[in-house]
């Protein structure tokens, strides 16, 4: 029963991460075949607060989740990015886009947009500076890792290349290399992410809500589940609806996308136990800050339920699965 129990948890991690995963790996094969890496380097090197403050407000728009943006950060990483601006990157994007910043005001209302926008903002910059203090960072164009051999000839090399031909050996990128350089990591936080969410019984969650740390709680709670931008504004929303303050909803609309055992597992194995820290630093502390400036300014606002739940198509999730399956076979690169 065990056994079963733990192969269907990672299923459905990785079912649910396959298809923004695929969006992650074609996003970053896009980047790295259209946008020289010259010019990656020049904006997000130099290891200053305006590189990190870039990455962040890149980051806010773009539609990806806390595993499809994986691979788009390790591109940045591979092509020049400081540490700081990575992590500027990976914590501004997945918690916003879009989409989803439509989709939590439509349930949750405008000051919940307004604060869970404003903590992705700063707690990526926040992250991205402390950085930059704290770590001796730097990294070559033609490091190890970055693209290869082919792709940086054919793409970088020259400004005349036709577009098939880039578009070509940015998919060869992000498709084979990018995969083969990640999935060490995103295999290992499927089974850490399975183990968590059969070993640890919602009694253990239900016991801090009952000595009112409802905040802490959440934290716990959010850190290490993965769940996309748009797919926590239900949670959040029956949070609320179950008489949670608003501060919670923030809480987990910023820590539950902008984490989970993938994305905790990606940082330490590229970046180092010192980003780690400050990646799980900033989001706690910036969250919690944002959480309780919500309850204080809002604690009066009405707030009447009416959501749907949402999700991409079980075929869809099956399909990327097997997609992504078969690209951690077929990939060739160095893990």
């Amino acid at each position: 029963m065990f056994i079963w129990n733990f192969i269907e948890a990672c299923w459905k991690l990785f079912a649910e991460m396959s298809p923004f995963l695929l969006i992650g790996f074609f996003t970053a094969g896009i980047l790295h075949a259209f946008i020289p890496s010259n010019k990656i380097y020049r904006h997000l090197s130099a290891g200053d607060v305006k590189s990190v403050v870039k990455a962040a407000l890149v980051g806010v728009p773009l539609p990806l989740c806390s595993c499809g943006v994986i691979p788009v950060a390790e591109y940045l990483r591979s092509r020049g990015a400081g540490v700081g601006a990575v992590l500027s990157f990976l914590l501004s994007t997945p918690t916003t886009g879009v989409d989803s910043l439509l989709a939590t005001y439509s349930l949750l209302g405008l000051p919940v947009t307004i604060m869970r926008m404003l903590a992705a903002v700063f707690s990526g910059i926040l992250s991205g500076v402390l950085s930059n203090l704290f770590i001796n960072d730097f990294v070559s164009i033609g490091m190890n890792g970055g693209c290869c051999s082919c792709c940086a000839s054919q793409v970088n090399g020259s400004e005349h290349i036709e577009f098939s031909e880039r578009l070509k050996a940015g998919l060869k990128y992000g498709l084979f290399r990018l995969v083969a350089d990640t999935r060490k990591w995103i295999i290992i936080g499927i089974i850490a992410g399975g183990l968590i969410e059969i070993l640890v019984p919602k009694s253990f969650i239900e016991f801090f809500v009952r000595h009112g740390m409802v905040y802490p709680a959440v934290l716990f709670m959010a850190i290490p589940m993965y769940v996309c931008a748009t797919g926590s504004i239900p949670v959040a929303a029956a949070l609320v609806a179950k008489g949670f303050p608003l501060g919670a909803a923030v809480i987990f609309l910023v820590s539950g996308p902008a984490t989970n055992t993938v994305t905790i597992s990606f940082v330490k194995s590229k970046l180092g136990t010192k980003a780690l820290i400050i990646y799980l630093s900033s989001i706690v502390l910036v969250s919690l800050f944002f959480a309780l400036l919500t309850d204080m300014l809002f604690s009066g606002y009405s707030w009447s339920i009416g959501y749907t739940k949402g999700g991409f198509f079980s075929g869809v999730k099956v399909f990327s699965s097997l997609m992504l399956a078969v690209l951690f076979v077929m990939a060739k690169g160095k893990d």
